[in-house]
């Protein structure tokens, strides 16, 4: 998965901002909405990448890091130091939903970049070569996240995903 691009440091801190209070959001609707469904739905935790990252390398971070979950404190630190000499993957969380054989996919962070930029499309932006543009309609007049409006547009985002489900 690509990172979004930003045109400045602004937009930057802007996103930076609305990320944490739109993935509560996202999280928080698509719980309504499966409570109210007849589908069933878990998350699922997947690590995601920088580009490039060989096979081996990703094979490697992975097993230092499980060695590092039963490693005493002398072995602790040294696999620690080793960590920090490879690139580290970003938690990516995925909500597989479920329904009579019947499997969709939900990519949570692009949905979050669906709400926080303006005429985000996953498909259009997957190249990484667009520059995001923040929806500043989920800033209020004094710089801060404008609950309202941001409750509004992921209510009515995670509800269109659940009415274009496939009836089964």
């Amino acid at each position: 998965m690509l990172t979004p691009k930003f045109a400045n440091t602004v937009a930057w801190h802007q996103a930076e901002m609305l990320m944490q209070p739109i993935f509560i959001r996202v999280i928080d609707n698509l719980r309504k909405a499966l409570d109210e469904s007849s589908w069933r739905g878990r998350y699922q935790e997947i690590p995601l990448w920088p580009e490039g990252v060989s096979e081996a390398t990703k094979t490697q971070v992975m097993e230092l890091q499980q060695c590092l979950q039963a490693a005493p404190p002398d072995i602790a630190v040294e696999l620690q130091k080793r960590l920090a000499q490879l690139p580290q993957p970003q938690p990516g969380y995925l909500l597989q939903l479920e329904k009579a054989g019947r499997q969709v996919t939900i990519d949570l962070w692009q949905l979050c970049y669906q709400i926080c930029f303006r005429n985000y499309s996953p498909i259009v932006n997957a190249s990484g070569d667009i520059l995001v543009k923040i929806d500043t309609s989920l800033i209020d007049e004094t710089g801060e996240v404008d609950w309202q409006n941001l409750d509004n547009k992921t209510k009515n985002l995670v509800q269109q995903i659940f009415s274009s489900l496939p009836d089964v």
